[in-house]
């Protein structure tokens, strides 16, 4: 029979963010597979965990997906976690699953459900949430101007994910695009200097490196 692949949401910061039910699973699998086997082997160390594990980033081979699948096939259980968050959202995630479903079958795929810096940045944002448009990270380059105008006739609250290298940029451009429109950043979410700010494009690029520090990975939510 085929074995079990968890997808294990583990702390976006804060090691202390990561449930009872995640480290039951990280202790009892055979192995941990994760996007860097660096940032996983501290939050392991910080629990006591001692796992064989397998490295499975964004730029593998279609063969490194195969050796997980065929892990399961063979019967072993994996955990699958990524750097920080719930695996699936703006990573890798979502091709593993689909190759494990297709081949072990539905009920080889089991979620551990855990911290997500999209659901934290929403609930301290303080705007009406009940519909919202998710877009993970705009394109660098190519069709991110046509993203930005797109974005900006959205009816629905849009949030989307932004580097500390590209924040300045992404105000700039809302700011020539919308400048009356409201947005809110929420950045190194549930670390020491965590912090959401509330204000039109402009007045939080004036904001930033005064009392918003361009640091960490940003959640943006741009209100309709």
């Amino acid at each position: 029979m085929s074995g079990t692949l968890y997808i294990v949401a583990t702390p976006i910061g804060n090691l202390g963010d990561i449930t009872l039910r995640a480290l039951e699973t990280l202790k009892k699998v055979d192995r941990i597979v994760a996007e860097d086997t660096r940032v996983t082997a501290k939050l392991l160390a910080r629990y006591e965990i001692k796992k064989p594990m397998v490295s499975l980033r964004a730029r593998s081979g279609r063969g490194a997906y195969q050796h997980v699948v065929d892990l399961v096939q063979a019967g072993e259980s994996l955990a699958y976690v990524t750097d920080a968050g719930t695996p699936g959202v703006s990573d890798p995630g979502p091709l593993l699953v689909s190759m494990v479903r297709l081949t072990c079958g539905e009920k080889s795929i089991i979620a551990i459900p855990g911290a997500s810096a999209l659901a934290a940045a929403i609930s301290v944002a303080g705007v009406q949430t009940d519909e919202f448009t998710f877009l993970g990270f705009l394109p660098h380059k190519k069709g991110r101007q046509k993203a930005l105008d797109q974005l900006l006739t959205e009816e629905r609250l849009v949030v989307l994910y932004e580097s500390p290298h590209r924040i300045r940029k992404l105000l700039t451009e809302l700011e020539a695009r919308a400048p009356e429109r409201t947005v809110i950043v929420s950045h190194e979410l549930t670390k020491m200097h965590e912090h959401t700010a509330q204000g039109t494009p402009g007045e939080l690029l004036v904001r930033l490196s005064q009392d918003i520090p361009e640091r960490g990975e940003f959640v943006v939510l741009i209100a309709p």
